[in-house]
C-alpha cells in the first residue's frame, strides 16, 4: 500500500511538474506573439526614424560582412572540395558547378548567414537592450513619452529583414567562388563546365525560396533577441541568462524553420 502511495505521489509530482512547463512554455509564447505584433504595429506610426533604422542595419549588415564572407568562402571551398571527389567516383565532375550552387542557395547560405548574424548580432542586440533594462533607460524612455518599442525594437526588426537577405546573397555569390576556386583552380575541373551547369541547373524558385529564407530568418533573429534583451531579469545574471537564451533558441528556431520551409517550397 505504501508503495502504491509513493508512486501515484511521484506520478502526481511529475504530471504538475509537466503541466507548470507547459503553461509556462504557452504564456511564453503568447508574450512573443505580442511583442512582434505590438512592434510592428509601432513601426506603422510615425515618425519612422530612418537614421535608426539606418544606424541599425550598419550594425547588424555591414557589420556582419567580414564574418559572413570568411565562413561563405570556406564553406564553398570545403563544398567543392568533398563535392569533387565525390563526383569524380561516377565521371560527373561537369556537374560540379550545378551542385555547390543549389546547395549554397536553397540551404547552406541562408542559414549559415543567419547563424553568423545570431551569433556576432544576435547577442550584441541582447546585451545592448538587457542593458538599457536593467540601467532603467528603458523606464526612462516611457517616462519622455517615448515607446521604447518604437524608438528600439522597430528600427532593429527593419534592419533584420533588409540585412540578412542581403547577407544572404553574398554568402551564395562568395561561395559559389570559393567552389569555383577549389575545383577549377585547384583540383582542375573545367571552368565553362562549371558555370554552364550553374545557368543549366538554378531556377528561379531556388532563388526565390533562398530569399524568402533570408527574410524569415532575418525576423526571426531580430524577434527572438530583442525580446529576450527587452525581458531580461534585473542583474548580471539574468542578462547572461538572456544572451545565451536568445543565442540558442535563435538557432534552433532557424534549424526548425528552414525544415518547414524546405518542405513546402520543395
Amino acid at each position: 500500500m505504501d508503495e502504491r502511495v509513493a508512486v501515484s505521489r511521484v506520478l502526481t509530482a511529475f504530471v504538475e511538474r509537466l503541466g507548470r512547463a507547459t503553461l509556462f512554455l504557452i504564456r511564453e509564447m503568447g508574450r512573443m506573439l505580442i511583442f512582434m505584433l505590438s512592434t510592428f504595429a509601432w513601426l506603422a506610426r510615425p515618425p519612422l526614424r530612418p537614421f535608426q533604422i539606418l544606424k541599425q542595419l550598419h550594425f547588424i549588415g555591414y557589420k556582419s560582412t567580414f564574418v559572413v564572407v570568411l565562413t561563405a568562402a570556406f564553406t564553398g571551398m570545403v563544398l567543392g572540395l568533398q563535392i569533387y571527389y565525390t563526383l569524380r567516383k561516377f565521371g560527373s565532375e561537369a556537374v560540379l558547378g550545378s551542385v555547390v550552387a543549389l546547395s549554397m542557395i536553397r540551404e547552406l547560405g541562408p542559414v549559415l548567414a543567419a547563424l553568423m548574424v545570431t551569433a556576432r548580432a544576435g547577442s550584441a542586440m541582447t546585451a545592448e537592450i538587457g542593458i538599457m533594462r536593467i540601467t532603467e533607460q528603458i523606464d526612462a524612455l516611457d517616462t519622455m513619452a517615448v515607446n521604447p518599442l518604437q524608438y528600439l525594437i522597430a528600427p532593429k526588426f527593419v534592419a533584420g529583414l533588409i540585412g540578412v537577405p542581403l547577407l544572404v546573397a553574398i554568402f551564395d555569390v562568395v561561395g559559389i567562388y570559393g567552389g569555383y576556386l577549389v575545383g577549377v583552380d585547384l583540383l582542375g575541373a573545367n571552368p565553362g563546365s562549371y558555370w554552364s551547369s550553374i545557368e543549366s541547373a538554378v531556377e528561379w524558385k531556388d532563388v526565390y525560396g533562398g530569399i524568402l529564407k533570408s527574410i524569415s530568418f532575418g525576423l526571426i533573429v531580430s524577434w527572438v533577441c530583442c525580446y529576450k534583451g527587452y525581458n531580461t531579469r534585473m542583474s548580471a545574471e539574468g542578462l547572461g541568462t538572456a544572451t545565451t537564451e536568445a543565442v540558442v533558441l535563435s538557432s534552433v528556431l532557424i534549424l526548425i524553420w528552414d525544415y518547414f520551409l524546405t518542405s513546402v517550397l520543395l
